[in-house]
């Protein structure tokens, strides 16, 4: 428990809140909300803040292993996402849709509402990037102040559309979207240059042990015995 106060720090809190803020969106998912609302009929808040809280506290504990399961590092996976991320910030920015999801109106609060909006391969991919940058007690807590988040917008959906307008909810996907690309841009270019630099590290590892190879002892040519026996 002591392990854990110590390892609580708030600058890490406050950073990794802010970039699941910016990969989950859900303010800027509030259109898409009230679509799924009207298409099912009715949305329950709980249960899909829960099945969200479930999927990504399950994937920070166990995504790691899971990959290594399949043989694929975090630095890999992580520039997987970014792509991933890329094409989800270009949407916000651009107003296209690049990934279609299918609605289901008895199971719209857990798919495709919980899973893949809230907790998408996006926020997976975020929370396997967070684990190998910060405290998972600051991560955990992260995961908590925005599936709180998630729920109040989900209670507040309607409201929040009369308060912003179209054109207020259209701004902060914008600004947004910017600010998830700069979170791609940065999660491409720090893990891309970890695996040159792992991949140059067993090079080098490599060479040195070719070279501190212990040499096997040649037998000698037929005019080398005969040197020998001459000396003799």
């Amino acid at each position: 428990m002591l392990n854990y106060f110590t390892a609580f720090n708030f600058g890490e809190l406050f950073k990794a809140s802010m970039v699941l803020f910016a990969v989950i969106d859900v303010i800027g998912s509030v259109p898409l909300i009230i679509k799924i609302q009207e298409q099912s009929g009715d949305i329950h808040p709980a249960r899909t803040s829960f099945v969200s809280l479930g999927i990504m506290i399950g994937f920070l504990i166990l995504g790691e292993s899971i990959l290594k399961l399949f043989g694929v590092d975090v630095g890999s996976f992580a520039v997987a996402g970014s792509l991933i991320l890329f094409a989800m910030s270009l949407e916000m920015i651009l107003g296209v849709r690049l990934f279609r999801d299918s609605v289901s109106g008895k199971t719209a609060s857990v798919v495709p509402l919980a899973f893949p909006i809230i907790a998408g391969a996006g926020t997976m991919t975020t929370l396997v990037s967070l684990r190998a940058e910060f405290q998972n007690i600051n991560i955990v807590l992260a995961i908590l102040l925005n599936v709180l988040l998630v729920y109040t917008v989900l209670r507040l959906t309607k409201r929040i559309e009369r308060i912003l307008g179209p054109g207020g909810i259209a701004i902060m996907k914008k600004v947004f979207g910017i600010i998830l690309l700069a979170i791609a841009v940065k999660l491409f270019t720090t893990n891309i240059a970890k695996i040159i630099l792992n991949i140059e590290t067993e090079k080098k590892v490599q060479k040195v042990e070719i070279v501190h190879a212990p040499q096997q002892d040649k037998p000698n040519t037929p005019s080398e015995q005969k040197d020998s026996t001459l000396n003799q």
